[in-house]
């Protein structure tokens, strides 16, 4: 099955840059899309509620211009995060302002809800929901997910456990549509790599927090610069789900990164008055020892090209519209 059309406009590589919660801002998202990839930020970021429709305006505004002046290189779509998760007090009315700025893309994420995929339907979005197995992977297209998020071991925030291949693997052998890969990928090889083993698209969040659009402390980027994956501990301590965290982050707020507690996951709160005592803790995948410096969002986008073509031509890799093209005379 093809891509849906939404899903190949404006990529200059086969990316959708991950919602990073606290982090995407406006600045980041546009700034992915101008350089090709599908840029998008959790609804919950744009607070309180009414900053959303001011966000959304800002966003489809300044692309549509930049898409008037270079018709011949438009900018990529934007997505916006739903945490679907009963907590979310917001939900309701975050989807209201989607639907007035028919958003193309929603991920959905703790929760596959049926009502919620066919309220982005009615306004001609599609949607993509994150999934940690290939339990709730069926689950989520049985209630009407247009393409899934496979959340591999190694990717930042809530990550699953299993390999890539895995899961990959057992999603492909019944689910043709759209697919992306996340777990660990920061760099052109890795892109190449996701696609190899059956994905459509690499789903890329902690590069982009050393970049300079990120709404992050500049301690937090340095430290993803610093770090590498060996500095990752996962825990669910801090959410009530399982997620994947800097080490020093962990130790700089006090706590022993080697013997966390348990959370309780009925305790789990993504709700507009969500407490956040653990704001200090900050969030990354394994994919981080690729991130050497903070960069503009388009310099990343452009050293990821750069590998994956390189990667592409080092192992013979056409693209369709060459694999098609007659041979010289």
């Amino acid at each position: 099955m093809s891509l849906p059309a939404v899903l190949r406009r404006g990529l200059s590589i086969p990316v959708v840059g991950s919602p990073l919660f606290i982090i995407s801002n406006p600045d980041l998202v546009i700034a992915q899309c101008k350089a090709g990839v599908v840029g998008s930020f959790p609804a919950l970021n744009a607070r309180p509620e009414h900053v959303l429709g001011e966000w959304l305006d800002r966003i489809t505004t300044e692309l549509a211009e930049y898409n008037a002046k270079h018709p011949d290189r438009p900018a990529a779509p934007f997505a916006v995060n739903q945490i679907v998760h009963k907590s979310n007090d917001r939900l309701q009315h975050d989807l209201g302002i989607c639907a007035q700025y028919k958003v193309p893309i929603v991920i959905t994420s703790l929760g596959a809800r049926e009502e919620v995929n066919q309220a982005v339907h009615s306004w001609g979005g599609i949607v993509l929901h994150d999934v940690i197995n290939n339990k709730f992977a069926k689950k989520a297209i049985e209630k009407g997910a247009d393409g899934l998020i496979a959340v591999a071991a190694g990717a930042g925030g809530h990550a699953g456990t299993l390999s890539p291949f895995a899961l990959i693997h057992e999603i492909r052998e019944w689910f043709d549509g759209p697919l992306l890969l996340s777990g660990a990928i920061g760099n052109g090889n890795a892109i190449l790599a996701a696609q190899a083993a059956g994905a459509d698209l690499a789903y890329i969040g902690s590069a982009f927090i050393a970049t300079q659009e990120a709404n992050a402390v500049e301690a937090y980027k340095q430290m993803i610069v610093d770090s590498d994956a060996a500095d990752i501990v996962y825990s669910n301590l801090f959410t009530g789900v399982h997620g994947n965290y800097l080490r020093s982050s962990i130790v700089a707020s006090g706590l022993d990164p080697d013997a966390l507690p348990e959370s309780d996951p009925t305790a789990m709160n993504f709700g507009s008055n969500r407490v956040k005592p653990w704001k200090d803790i900050w969030g990354s995948g394994q994919g981080i020892g690729a991130v050497k410096a903070i960069v503009p969002a388009a310099d990343l986008i452009a050293r990821l090209k750069r590998e994956y073509d390189a990667a592409r031509e080092r192992i013979g890799v056409m693209s369709a519209s060459e694999a098609e093209a007659p041979a010289a005379a």
